[in-house]
């Protein structure tokens, strides 16, 4: 049955380049959609430009143009970016539109009608001098926990420590250099805390990230208990000087960012439809059969899991099918870095020279459908995209298209189904499930898996050495014809990963596009194929180095106003820090830097026994808010009872059988609930809260008791 699908990626900052961080979402969107499309499926995937809030207007201001001049500019550069990565948006639109202005008023007139906003005053730091309320990260001064001086207004960078912008000690403007005053201002709250909204959330969450237990773990705690009252209503509202759209009836008042970034997925999709001539309602109306999915970063869940479907479903319109929230991107195991040169921008690695499938394939063998964070290391994307896609998939070819071409004119053979080709066309339904559920790394394992014995086929075959044999030629004929037939399939299943590099090779077949249902079909007789051309260079390691070395030379000081994204909190939006997201939403960075770490030496790190560890048992601690009792299995070495507070982002009937990492000769500790005879590994943003805790986790093969050093 041919499905109607709805996708989205979150709305790319106007006010920055793409980056690579960035392109981890961006490239497992497109992945996804090309292979709903390749099924048959009516698939659309739309985007935008996020496009308003206070650090666009200052960039403009700044930069002596308009904030629509300063827009434009920044959506060709992310158009072109985008287009050189091959992520094929079926619309790119801005949320500076009629459409997203007019889906804006129209919630927000529902809403209102509904009774869920409401107007109070709150008091925040205003500058005198740019005459203008300022969000936490536009407000600096001297930590209150540590002392450290031009600290942002709601975390500290040398100590860790949130607070409050009016708790910073000599507190000044980072837009003028002002001393900030209290004033007081009428805001706009949409409310979440409303008996309805709560309900509903209680109830819809669990759909809406039900592919992803984790997520559903990081809501729940949000959400707090049946009977608990834990979200807080949602300030949607800026004070004048803004950019963005004025409030109906509320002169001076405007929609805060992040009201209508989301709303710009409707505007864009409205903006399509009228191209295409679709129903907007179909897809978005309440009621619809169509499926709705948002592909985000895990540090905007909150939004897109809470605030967001509590305004669709109070204003009359579907809520998501499902939100799939993934994890950032490291480079070489740290965060991305501009004094390392692994800050490194889409367009800087397109002007270095690098095919941008080669980064396609390793986010793809990355990418596994959670919200786990995935490394980019530089030596091993060498390393796999060499001995994968040169070494593996297109040797196929290049082994076999020549004897085709010089000795058979050609011309295919029969193709004879032997064993490993119907192996390979039989994989097309596993595979298709990997790709359906986001695990793209499973399905690159399992396509990788075929090429290594269709290798192996062609090395027992030794074409090389056939063709040297007199009355050979029919033997010959079928094992190139053969090894042909098996690149064809691997390069189906690969489609949706390495769409350009997979049309070559369908030009090269003298193949129509290739679709899924493909794989039960083989090339007739006398197929006639084109000259083989080299489809695919080896990555030269130069090339990464010559990245890295462009990317720390290019460094300047920063200009304009350097703002740090704020790290995401468990309650963000309380009354008291209704601004606490303004920057994090609109910078949409990788997160705030952590305090660097002191060296140790390798006799440190060789005192600390890791190992791996099989969670044999798992149970809640009768009278501990924090603590999940888990019995580790050690092999060998046998069981050890560890006591962890990770309740809040687990549940134990979720832990039972997963492999972890333990520190095994932590000194056993006595608490009240018994003896904890070591310690689980769990990584877990500065503040210890945010954006959740997560178990450190071995790859599969290795076995409990093995020492990880």
């Amino acid at each position: 049955m041919t499905r109607k699908i709805l996708v989205t990626s979150a709305l790319p900052y106007a006010n920055g380049a793409i980056h690579l961080g960035h392109l981890v979402e961006y490239i497992q969107t497109d992945i996804w959609t090309r292979f709903q499309k390749m099924r048959g499926h009516d698939c659309w995937y739309v985007c935008a430009d996020d496009t308003h809030g206070t650090p666009i207007m200052l960039r403009a201001e700044k930069e002596g143009i308009t904030p629509e001049q300063l827009i434009a500019r920044v959506h060709a550069e992310h158009s072109r970016d985008f287009a050189g990565f091959h992520v094929a948006f079926d619309n790119y639109h801005s949320t500076h539109s009629p459409e997203t202005r007019h889906y804006s008023e129209d919630i927000y007139g529902k809403l209102k009608a509904a009774g869920l906003i409401e107007v109070r005053s709150i008091e925040q730091y205003y500058d005198p001098v740019k005459n203008m309320f300022l969000p936490d990260r536009f407000i600096k001064g001297e930590c209150p926990k540590c002392g450290a001086k031009d600290q942002y207004g709601d975390a500290c960078e040398s100590c860790g420590a949130a607070y409050a912008p009016t708790d910073l000690k000599n507190p000044y403007s980072a837009v003028s250099g002002a001393q900030p005053v209290l004033k007081s201002s009428d805001h706009y709250f949409f409310k979440l805390s409303d008996p309805r909204c709560q309900e509903f959330l209680r109830r819809a969450t669990r759909e809406v990230c039900k592919a992803q237990p984790e997520a559903i773990n990081k809501l729940q705690e949000w959400l707090g208990e049946p009977g608990e009252n834990k979200l807080t209503d949602w300030d949607i509202s800026r004070d004048a000087p803004y950019f963005g759209f004025e409030i109906p009836g509320a002169p001076g008042k405007f929609f805060y960012v992040w009201l209508d970034a989301p709303i710009g997925y409707m505007g864009s999709f409205k903006n399509f439809c009228a191209k295409k001539g679709l129903d907007f309602d179909e897809f978005w109306g309440k009621g619809s059969q169509a499926e709705l999915y948002h592909f985000i970063g895990k540090d905007i869940l909150y939004f897109h899991a809470l605030f967001w479907p509590a305004e669709l479903e109070h204003a009359g319109y579907r809520t998501p099918t499902s939100v799939f929230a993934h994890g950032f991107l490291t480079v070489d195991g740290a965060k991305m870095s501009k004094s390392r040169g692994t800050f490194i921008t889409a367009e800087s690695y397109l002007a270095q020279g690098l095919n941008p499938e080669w980064l396609r394939y390793y986010f793809a063998a990355k990418l596994n459908g959670t919200m786990e964070d995935i490394d980019l290391n530089l030596e091993d994307f060498v390393a796999r995209v060499n001995s994968d896609l040169i070494g593996k998939y297109i040797n196929i070819a290049s082994r076999c298209a020549g004897f085709i071409t010089k000795r058979f004119d050609g011309k295919l053979a029969r193709v004879e189904r032997n064993s490993i080709i119907e192996e390979m066309a039989g994989a097309a339904d596993a595979i298709a499930q990997y790709y359906e559920a986001r695990d793209f790394a499973r399905a690159v394992r399992e396509i990788m898996a075929l090429a290594d014995k269709a290798n192996v086929f062609i090395a027992n075959a030794k074409p090389w050495e056939v063709a040297k044999q007199e009355g050979k030629d029919e033997l010959l004929h079928s094992i190139c014809t053969e090894g042909l037939a098996m690149f064809r399939l691997l390069s189906l299943y690969l489609k949706p990963i390495l769409p350009k590099l997979v049309q070559r090779a369908e030009e090269f077949l003298n193949v129509a596009p290739l679709h899924w249902q493909d794989a039960g079909f083989q090339l007739p007789i006398h197929h006639l194929i084109n000259p083989y051309e080299h489809l695919m260079q080896r990555i030269d390691p130069k090339l990464t180095e010559a990245l890295v070395a462009a990317n720390r030379e290019s460094l300047e000081p920063a200009a304009a106003i350097a703002v740090a994204p704020a790290p995401t909190v468990a309650e963000p939006h309380s009354p008291q820090r209704h601004a606490q997201h303004q920057q994090a939403t609109e910078d949409k960075q990788q997160g705030q830097a952590s305090p660097a770490a002191q060296h140790i030496s390798i006799d440190d790190f060789a005192k600390v026994d890791l190992r791996v560890a099989r969670i044999a048992d798992a149970r809640h601690v009768e009278g501990a808010d924090k603590l999940i009792q888990l019995t580790l299995d050690l092999g060998a070495d046998g069981t050890r009872n560890v006591f962890a507070g990770i309740k809040s982002a687990y549940d134990p009937a979720q832990l039972v059988g997963r492999l972890t990492v333990m520190v095994a000769n932590l000194a056993p500790r006595k608490m009240k609930f018994g003896l904890s005879e070591g310690m689980v590994l769990a990584a877990s943003d500065t503040d210890g809260k945010s954006p959740g805790l997560f178990l450190l986790s071995p790859d599969s093969g290795a076995q409990p008791g093995m020492r990880v050093k």
